[in-house]
This record gives structure tokens, sequence and C-alpha cells, in this order.
């Protein structure tokens, strides 16, 4: 059976995050270079219903009793994408109190209609990367028709209309904005939009490309006074993974790697768990020590490090 939900699993911004994932994996409007997932297989702007909208409600019901803080729609791809996304937000409103959230690239926000679909919402999440068209080329890849300018009337026509929380992620990528120049541009950009709070984030895990690199903690603070309202750093998630039912699974995907090194979708494919799941127990595992990445045929694989 396809998996449409993940988790819950702890989330520092979130609590305990219940992901569901509207796209097919790596379907995105994006191709960024510091992506966890990996490359897009399927970038395009095209919005249908990509999942069974009643697959995706009846796997919802079911993870309900985990009692988790948000329902997030985030997944492995771009959950606008999903020409369905309004209503499903109006079918978790019927289901439970539990607040939305709603995790997107901020890509197709220029259009009316995904607007008005995401204004069921409580909190929606866009990204910002990049302060002007050359940079936003360079670390989105975005698709054709997407211009920086118009992703950005985006950003703003949302908080205008939109009557939630609205916090804007900023992914601050080492060799690309990590100049005061750039972050100068990100932030003239970020008071156009004027979101409810700003967070700054890095590479932390293996990414699509090996040029994005990562930011220190102590550049990043430097970077959040650039930003009104001040920004915050998200970027270091150490130490929130320490619910029992996290890190059982934790230890099975350590049990696994100590047998053989694994990608990210043998993992998910053995354990019969979500990609973003996975990522998230790979990053504590390689955090503590216990695990590292090395490079494969077209994808990075992880195997455990034998302790002495």
């Amino acid at each position: 059976m396809t998996r449409y939900l993940f988790g819950p699993v702890p989330s520092r911004r979130l609590g305990r995050s219940l992901g569901v994932d509207l796209v097919p994996f790596k379907t995105c409007s994006y191709d960024c270079i510091y992506c966890q997932l990996g490359p897009t297989t399927c970038k395009t702007i095209e919005r249908k219903a990509w999942v069974p909208l009643d697959a995706v409600v009846a796997q919802l019901q079911e993870r309900l009793s985990s009692k988790p803080d948000y329902i997030t729609l985030s997944g492995s791809g771009e959950p606008t994408l999903n020409s369905q996304v309004g209503e499903m937000i109006a079918n978790i409103k019927t289901l439970t109190d539990i607040p939305v959230a709603v995790l997107t690239n901020g890509s197709l926000l220029w259009i009316e209609e995904v607007r008005r679909q995401l204004l069921g919402a409580d909190l929606v999440i866009p990204s910002l990367d990049a302060g002007e068209e050359t940079v936003f080329q360079t670390v989105n890849r975005p698709h054709g028709q997407i211009a920086f300018e118009k992703m950005l009337d985006g950003l703003v026509a949302l908080r205008q209309e939109f009557r939630g929380a609205y916090w804007l992620e900023v992914m601050v990528v080492g060799g690309c904005t990590d100049t005061v120049a750039q972050i100068e541009k990100l932030a003239a950009a970020v008071a156009r939009i004027r979101p409810d709070r700003v967070q700054l984030n890095t590479v932390t895990r293996p990414p699509a490309e090996k040029t994005a690199a990562a930011v220190s903690p102590k550049r990043l603070d430097q970077f959040c006074s650039f930003f009104q309202p001040r920004a915050e750093v998200i970027a270091d998630f150490r130490g929130i993974h320490q619910e029992a039912e996290f890190v059982a699974s934790r230890n099975e995907v350590l049990d696994m790697l100590q047998r053989r090194p694994c990608s990210v979708a043998d993992i998910a494919g053995g354990l019969a768990r979500h990609e973003n799941e996975v990522i998230k127990h790979l990053e504590e595992l390689r955090v503590s020590g216990l695990v590292e990445c090395v490079p494969g045929e077209g994808k990075p694989y992880f195997r455990a490090i034998h302790q002495e």
C-alpha cells in the first residue's frame, strides 16, 4: 500500500508533526541544489489530483489517534501542485481540530486559485532562498515559467489575503547566499512580504548537489539581525527526537545499516516507512556519529560506523 502519511515525527517548529504527502516522490516546481531528497525527477507546474484523495483521507483517519500537534502538508514534492489541496484541508477540518500547516516552496502562489485553496490552513510556511533572479535560478533551478519577481509577488499576495500564521523559511546556502550582499537582498525581499516570523535554515543533510554547503551556526546568528522581524535559526534539530516511538524506529534504521549500506529508498522500502521519516532518523544517527554518508551510483548511501 502506498504511504501518504509519515510520522508523527518530532519537529523543532511544530512539535509532533503528522506529515501528509500529496504528490509523487520528487514531483516539484523546483530542482533545488540543496534538496535532501535528491534531484527533481518530475519538474512541473501542472496542477492535478496527483494522488487519490480518498486514500489519503482514509490513512489520515487511522493516524489521528496518534494525537499530533500539527497535520502538515509537505512530503516529497511541492504540495500545492495537487489541485485538491484546498479540499484536503477542508477534509481535515471536518475530522479534527488539530491545526493544519502547509510547507510550500512558494513557487505557485502567484496563481490566485492556489492562494485561495490555502486560506483554510492555520499555518503556512513558504520558503524564500534568494533575493534576485540570478541566484534564484542557481539555487532553486525553477520551472521555466517561474521568474523571481513572479514568485515574490505571490508570496506578498498570500500575506495580504491569508489570516492565519505566516512564517517564512530562508535556506542559506554556503557559497551562494551566505554573503552580506546576498543576505541584504534577501532581507529586502522579506520586508516586502512582512511574514510573522523569519526562520533561517542551512544544509544539514546530504544535498542534491555537492556544491551546496552548510553555513555555521555562528554565521547564521550574525545574519538574524538583517531581517525584520529578527530571524531565528532553525537549522540544528539535535536533541528533539527523544520520543520512544521515534527512538524505536531510529534503532530499526541503525540495525538495517549495520547489516549493509543502504540508500534512503532502500531503507524506506525495507522498513515500510516514508522517505521523509527515514531522512530524519538518518540525520539523528549521523549527528550522533553512528552512521556516515558515502557516495553511491547517482545517490548517497548510508552505512553504520562500527564503534570500538
